[in-house]
Parts: C-alpha cells; sequence; structure tokens
C-alpha cells in the first residue's frame, strides 16, 4: 500500500527525533550530576567552614578587606571558649591545628600564605610582572606581655592586625606568622619605591600610640623587603623577607630593610626547619617521647618519669629540642606540639597500664600553651581518649613563665587542678617568685635548677640556696625534686638535705619507653639495682588524682 502523500507522517518523524535529543541531553546532565557526587534532583549543601562539625559560612578569606570588615579589637568570637575535646594527632581534625587560619586575629595563616604566594609568583612570572613581601616584626612586643599581661598583649596584636589591614589593597594578603610577626604580600607589580613606600606607612600607623589598660603605650616595627623575581626564587622568599627583617632589627628597629645576598643565611634553615617540623606533626612521622626515670631518695626506688621529646628529621639526624623547640615558638606550631606531646604520654601511659606497669609522668608546660584558651579543654580530651586518670599526670612550668602573667597563670593552674592533674614549679631559684602567688598556686612540687644542683658537692653558697629552697617548699607542703644529679657526692648532699627525689644521668639516662620498660623489669639495669614501684600518691588521695612528680617537654 503506498503511503497517503497528504499524511502528516513527517511530523511523526520530528516528534519522535526531538524525544531522542531530550533523552540523551537528560542522560548526559544525570551523568554529570553523578560525577560531581551530588543526587539529581538534589540541592548541593554548603561548604562547611574549618571548625569540624559545625554549619557555618564559608571561611573568611585571607585577602585583605576593608578596615571596616575587620573584627573589633575585643572581639574573641574566632577564639572558642569551651571547645569539644582535643582531636587526637592521627585525626583529620587535628592537622587543622597546624594549617587553620589564625585564631587570635582572623589574618591567614602561614599555609594559607604559602598557598597565594605561589599563585601570585605564576601570576608574576606569567604577566612578567613583580610582587613583593614584607616580613613586619613588632620591636619590644615581648614588655608588653611582662607588664601588662597576656590577655593586654593579645588586644594590642588584634589591633596591630586591625592597623595593617587597613593598609592593604584587595589585592594584598596579610598573614600572622606567629607571634609578634606578620607578613604582607603585595601583588600588582610593585617597585622598590612602591614597597619602600607601604613599609614607611606602616611603621607610621604601628607608631600611633595604643590605650592598654588605661594607658598609652608606643611600638615600632622593623620591616624586611624582597621583591620577587629581584631577590631570588619564590621557595626563598620568606625566608630572605626574614633575613631582611633581622638585619634591620640589629641596625637598632623602627626602619625597613631590602634583602641583600649577605645577609644571615640561617633564616633559611629556619624556615626549612619549620617546615619540615611541620610535616613530622601532619603525618606523625620521626617524632618520639624519651622517658627519664626519678628516683625516691629515701628508698631508691623508681617514682615516676619525665617526658622529653625528641625529633629525628629523614635527613638532619636528631634534631636538639635546643634547636626546633624555639622555631615551634617562632613560627606559631608550639600549641600543635605541645598538644602531641600531651597525647602521646597519655597514650604509653594507658599501654604501661595495660601491661601491668602503674606509671607516672611529667610533661613540661610551655608558657605558650599556658596561653591557649582551650588548653584545659585540650588535656582533659587527651586523658579521656585514652582513659587515663589525671593523677597520672603532672604539669611543669618555669617558675619565670609562671610570673609572666600570675593571674591568669593562676587561673588556668585551677582550671587544670580540677582535672585531677598536678603542677610543677620547674627551675625554681633562677626567677623572680612572689611567694604571696607561689601560696596560692595549686602546685605540688618544686624543682630545684640543675645550675645549683651540679655545685652542690663543692661550693657553700649553692649548698645554702638549695638547703633554703627545700626548706621553704617543705614549709609549703610542696616536694622538692633536683634535676641534673650526675655523682654520687651530690647524691649523698641532697640526701642529707631532705630532698624527695632525684633525677639526672647517675641513675639513668633519657630512653624510649620499650627500652624503660625493659629497664624497670631488670634487663640492662645499672650495677645499684633499682627496683620499680608505683607513683607516690599522697596518702589521702584513694583516687589517684593528686600524684607528685613532675615533667619536662624537652
Amino acid at each position: 500500500m503506498n503511503a497517503d502523500p497528504s499524511a502528516p507522517w513527517w511530523w511523526l518523524l520530528l516528534a519522535l527525533v526531538a524525544v531522542a535529543a531530550l533523552t540523551a541531553a537528560l542522560r548526559l546532565w544525570v551523568q554529570a550530576r553523578g560525577r560531581s557526587g551530588v543526587p539529581a534532583g538534589s540541592v548541593a549543601a554548603p561548604v562547611s567552614g574549618p571548625v569540624s562539625g559545625s554549619v557555618s559560612a564559608p571561611p573568611v578569606p585571607a585577602q585583605l578587606a576593608p578596615a571596616a570588615a575587620v573584627p573589633p579589637m575585643a572581639s574573641t568570637a574566632q577564639v572558642p571558649q569551651a571547645p569539644p575535646p582535643a582531636p587526637a594527632p592521627t585525626d583529620p581534625a587535628f592537622h587543622r591545628l597546624v594549617s587553620a587560619q589564625d585564631a587570635l586575629t582572623g589574618l591567614a595563616s602561614r599555609l594559607q600564605l604559602e598557598d597565594r604566594l605561589d599563585a601570585a609568583a605564576l601570576r608574576a612570572e606569567s604577566h612578567q610582572r613583580r610582587l613583593a613581601l614584607l616580613y613586619i616584626d613588632i620591636d619590644g612586643f615581648k614588655p608588653i606581655n611582662e607588664s601588662y599581661g597576656y590577655e593586654a598583649g593579645d588586644a594590642l596584636l588584634r589591633e596591630v592586625a586591625q592597623r595593617l589591614t587597613g593598609l592593604g589593597r584587595s589585592t594584598d594578603t596579610l598573614a600572622r606568622m606567629g607571634a609578634d610577626e606578620f607578613i604582607m604580600l603585595m601583588d600588582g607589580d610593585p617597585d622598590h619605591a612602591s614597597a619602600a613606600l607601604v613599609a614607611d606607612r606602616i611603621r607610621q600607623a604601628l607608631q600611633r600610640p595604643y590605650l592598654l589598660q588605661g594607658r598609652e603605650v608606643h611600638l615600632s616595627c622593623s620591616i624586611g623587603i624582597v621583591l620577587y623575581p629581584d631577590h631570588g626564587p619564590r621557595a626563598r622568599l620568606i625566608a630572605r623577607a626574614d633575613a631582611a627583617m633581622l638585619a634591620a632589627k640589629r641596625a637598632g628597629g623602627n626602619i625597613h630593610c631590602f634583602f641583600a645576598d649577605t645577609m644571615d643565611p640561617g633564616a633559611l634553615e629556619a624556615i626549612e626547619l619549620q617546615r619540615d617540623l611541620r610535616r613530622a606533626l601532619e603525618t606523625n612521622t620521626g617524632l618520639e617521647l624519651h622517658y627519664q626515670p626519678k628516683i625516691d631518695s629515701r628508698t631508691g626506688r623508681i617514682s615516676g618519669v619525665e617526658a622529653l621529646m625528641r625529633w629525628h628529621h629523614p635527613e638532619r639526624g636528631a634534631v636538639s629540642p635546643v634547636v626546633f623547640v624555639p622555631v615551634a615558638e617562632r613560627f606559631g606550631l608550639i600549641g600543635a606540639l605541645g598538644q602531641w606531646v600531651t597525647d602521646e604520654a597519655c597514650r604509653q601511659l594507658r599501654i604501661w597500664q595495660d601491661t601491668g606497669l602503674r606509671m607516672h609522668v611529667a610533661i613540661n608546660l610551655s608558657v605558650h600553651q599556658l596561653r591557649q584558651t582551650d588548653l584545659v579543654e585540650r588535656v582533659q580530651g587527651s586523658l579521656a581518649r585514652h582513659d587515663i586518670a589525671g593523677g597520672r599526670v603532672t604539669f611543669e612550668i618555669t617558675e619565670s613563665a609562671a610570673m609572666e602573667d600570675p593571674q591568669a597563670s593562676l587561673r588556668v593552674f585551677e582550671r587544670l587542678a580540677q582535672l585531677g592533674v598536678s603542677l610543677s614549679i620547674d627551675d625554681f631559684g633562677t626567677g623572680y617568685s612572689s611567694l604571696s602567688y607561689l601560696r596560692r598556686l595549686p602546685a605540688r612540687q618544686l624543682k630545684i635548677d640543675r645550675s645549683f644542683v651540679q655545685d652542690v658537692a663543692t661550693q657553700e653558697d649553692a649548698q645554702a640556696i638549695v638547703r633554703a629552697v627545700i626548706k621553704l617548699a617543705h614549709a609549703l607542703g610542696l616536694k622538692v625534686v633536683a634535676e641534673g644529679v650526675e655523682t654520687v657526692a651530690q647524691q649523698d648532699v641532697l640526701k642529707r638535705m631532705g630532698c624527695d627525689q632525684l633525677q639526672g644521668f647517675l641513675f639513668a639516662k633519657p630512653m624510649p619507653a620499650r627500652h624503660l620498660q625493659l629497664w624497670v623489669m631488670g634487663d640492662g639495669v645499672p650495677a645499684r639495682q633499682m627496683q620499680f614501684r608505683d607513683s607516690q600518691f599522697e596518702h589521702d588521695d584513694t583516687d589517684g588524682q593528686r600524684p607528685d612528680n613532675d615533667d619536662d617537654l624537652i
């Protein structure tokens, strides 16, 4: 049968083609949605902020915003007062401690700055333009903390951040590098003259008086400047800006200085060390705690151990704490480093306890950790995570650090005491303690500085000081530990004076946890057989909440 030429069959054909095309387009759209991880028919969820478990707007960009957008000086919205327990070093949340935006000022962190610097350098190369880095260090900031306390110092740093932010353009980036150091990244093809002009404006802005506790305070700053690509490869820009800043500081401060090849190459080593230390924290590799036994002077038995940090660098080998701890303090890593030490010590305590060793560990607490608003919550998190009683841990703080801001220190110590952990005052006799504050501190122990111990067997003045410290401590109900005991003569003198615990190479050097357990069990014990016993607890503390030992971070 022939088709009727007047029938609308070709309309039907067109309709079928249109349906096929729409179906193919719909299939492609569904596949694209599937690859992006968003199911068809759903609405994409907003990206969460940097705080784990919170629902918030996207993070504030590190680029400079107008001055009105900066949080007010007294604001602490970015510093949570009661955060959840601290994450373990193996958790992703722990790594955010190292890489998060600066909590105090809201500025970019070092890692955020490095990301922006990489992108800016690529743009500069492609367009044959320059960029500049200004490394800013506040002159005379430490006396502010010592005179007014850390809360006032933090408020001052927030005000400095506000003033710096108001000087930048929308294309510039401002970051806090740690403590009282900042960096401004200038994009947009700056030359020597424009970089110097901005540096002058920064110095003038920071020289305006600050009002602290009703008093005017005046500051200045030292600035190091590098230009890219004039002053070398991108990987060395921060280190060379740092070297230029140090040169400005050595010249008396309150000036800016451009980098020159003759400047201190040590700045590059510090930059590389902090980068490697940051990586060690992020990957939990190369860091280890060694433990040094402490001996009860009356019984000769082990009464606890002191945790001492070690870093095995993949290329440099063993790096001394004398080298890497100041680097961690300067570049803002000391908080994460201290958290690692606390968590690792608690983890090891759990292992020992599960194998039958009822050990007590002492951990050093840095002045930088004392300033962390969530320090107590972090400690509580480590204790809970490994099911360790607070009485198994003592935190040690140096006398000078405890006295820098006595009121703030007292508040932190009282909150730590509520967890059951105890406090030891380290290096006693080297600082300028107020006995009235010493009476109020919830300390259970004093630790005599090794500089007195090393001369106690030969020098009468050292003997007089040690004897006075022991009598004072006992009058206040405190135990006394002597560190750095290296000879039998020192041991005998200290025992006659009534020193409660002894620690030093005479008994044992610091050793890894696995070696300590063998040492305690009798394998490799020195000639004078030391017997192990549980940590000494106060008689009225049956729940193990009040130990009497001390500690050290490094």
